[in-house]
């Protein structure tokens, strides 16, 4: 059974937020004040933090300039993952991952349909890997922000998770970028 072990040390990571909505501000964004919180009483750092408009290059140019910074090592993108009109987080971001994350899109869904049943069915929520940097594109609710950090993103975020975890693969995340450079 998967567990922490105090046989290791905690590792913080920097974690940047972007909430993906037309009328959003930071005063009443519950889904990124949710992950925010989380990030912090885990132990991590809120390295930043946005509300970007339903625009695919808005959105691609946020997530792109965090992925590219040395201060970044994980994004959670909150909202937009829905079937409507102004819904389009995962055609902004899908198209920017280097390795897809199928797992975390299976296991999310489980999580989420235990608590919602088949309106599960109606979130794209989706991750991978960005210039070395892990991202999570989540719906835009609370309770899905909460079941994914507390579900998934929390373990799999702590360096102590065993049996593995997302943290001690961080420095091997760029080795296909070592090879083609060869």
């Amino acid at each position: 059974m998967p567990h922490a072990t105090g046989d290791r040390p905690f590792i913080p990571v920097r974690i940047a937020v972007m909430t993906v909505s037309d009328t959003r501000t930071m005063e009443d964004d519950k889904s990124g004040n949710t992950l925010a919180g989380r990030i912090e009483k885990a132990g991590h750092h809120l390295a930043a933090r946005a509300i970007v408009k339903d625009e695919v290059e808005e959105i691609r140019a946020q997530v792109t300039a965090w992925a590219q910074s040395p201060e970044v090592d994980v994004i959670i993108t909150t909202g937009g993952t829905g079937f409507t009109g102004r819904d389009v987080t995962p055609e902004a971001i899908e198209p920017l991952f280097e390795k897809v994350m199928d797992g975390f899109s299976v296991i999310f869904h489980r999580l989420s349909y235990e608590k919602i049943g088949t309106s599960t069915i109606q979130s794209r929520a989706t991750g991978g890997v960005i210039h070395q940097t892990y991202v999570f594109v989540l719906p835009g609710s609370p309770g899905a922000c909460k079941d994914a950090w507390d579900g998934i993103l929390e373990a799999q975020l702590d360096y102590r998770h065993m049996p593995c975890n997302f943290v001690e693969i961080m420095p091997r995340l760029g080795e296909h970028l070592q090879r083609t450079k060869g």
